[in-house]
């Protein structure tokens, strides 16, 4: 049995019932996307997804014909939180009842404590986003060689310097975002990520974010995954999903560091021949990084024109008895004031769901869904 899980990270489908408590009323990724830059995704909408947003949003292209075995729905984020891994969690499984620790600044002992383990001494400690921060600190990091340390509304401690050694250099970075993770949990501070953020450029009118970025996950509860790796399904990660739940439950992961490469891995790992049973579970990170939190919306839709483009050549390799879902983990629309994640409901896309989808119901269902499809008897 193969299954193929695709988290198209950000691209939510319109508020959800609480939306306005996180200061996003109004927010809808794909509707204003299509409304305002004419975004049109047919083999999406082959799956389902114009059918589930008609009468949600302002404005849904005209209806495409529904593949056979095809079903979608809208899922509602019950955790407490809007950020990447509160998402994927509750997507496998995990609802988190109190939410994430967050921070304006993080505290004067534990900087202290970490900059004395690291052998660093930081500078930044603020809220910013990540090509903010470095038009602000970019070149004083360059000249001092002290990282930058900031944060966001999501429950981040973020890391940024520069990726060539005689100024800092990846490897001393992933080394200081490791230590700051040990210290976090030590501490019991229950910070979502710690994110190293390299870059390179000689000025702050050239600084630019690399795509060697890494995540550093507080280990999650015992998820889908772990379930389905203990019977025996192989769960191949691609993209950044060993890095989001800490690598439990993957038995084997294959970073990528773009849409395209992500793309790539996926049609690559689906045409293997597995010799059991398997799961791959892939995260496109470019619609949210690239994209969402730098309020583009041309660059956005034009992402996912080119993701459904792909979807149209690669759904023929999906075989009647294997089971396709897509979704996402959030929203981040592009149109919405600030830089952050907006609360929204998520698109359920699937082709041979092992059971009828249950509308508005919350991120678990995906979950359910696997769980259900790996133990069912192989027609």
């Amino acid at each position: 049995m193969k299954a193929l899980w695709i988290v198209l990270d950000s691209v939510g489908c319109g508020g959800a019932p609480d939306a306005a408590d996180f200061g996003d009323e109004g927010a809808d990724t794909l509707g204003h996307l299509m409304e305002r830059e004419g975004l049109e995704l047919p083999h999406m909408a082959s799956l389902g997804l114009y059918e589930i947003m008609r009468g949600r949003s302002a404005v849904v292209p005209e209806s495409v014909p529904v593949l056979s075995g095809a079903a979608a729905c809208r899922l509602t984020e019950k955790s407490m939180g809007k950020d990447t891994t509160t998402g994927h969690w509750e997507l496998a499984g995990v609802v988190l009842e109190q939410a994430f620790a967050t921070f304006d600044s993080f505290p004067t002992d534990f900087l202290q404590e970490l900059e004395a383990r690291a052998g660093v001494a930081f500078i930044g400690n603020e809220v910013a986003s990540g090509t903010e921060i470095l038009r602000m600190r970019g070149e004083e990091h360059c000249r001092t060689g002290r990282p930058i340390l900031y944060t966001s509304a999501d429950s981040v401690l973020q890391i940024a310097a520069h990726e060539d050694e005689t100024i800092f250099g990846l490897p001393r970075l992933l080394d200081l975002c490791e230590k700051a993770r040990q210290l976090l949990d030590e501490r019991g501070m229950r910070v979502g990520r710690v994110i190293a953020r390299p870059f390179l450029g000689t000025t702050r009118e050239d600084f630019r974010r690399t795509p060697n970025r890494r995540d550093f996950s507080l280990i999650p509860p015992p998820t889908v995954l772990c379930r389905l790796q203990e019977q025996g399904v192989r769960v191949v990660g691609i993209g950044k999903i060993s890095d989001i739940f800490a690598g439990q439950g993957i038995s084997e992961s294959h970073p990528t560091k773009s849409n395209a490469a992500g793309m790539q891995t996926i049609a690559e790992l689906w045409a293997r021949e597995w010799g059991g049973d398997v799961l791959l579970v892939a995260n496109l990170v470019d619609f949210d990084m690239l994209y969402g939190h730098r309020r583009d919306p041309q660059g956005y839709a034009q992402a996912l024109r080119e993701f459904d483009a792909w979807l149209g050549e690669w759904l023929p390799q999906v075989r009647e008895h294997d089971f396709l879902c897509i979704t996402a983990d959030h929203g981040n629309d592009p149109f919405h004031r600030g830089t952050d994640h907006t609360r929204e409901q998520v698109p359920l896309l699937t082709l041979h769901c092992p059971a009828p989808l249950r509308e508005g119901t919350d991120f678990t269902q995906v979950a359910a869904l696997l769980e259900r499809y790996f133990t069912r008897k192989t027609p």
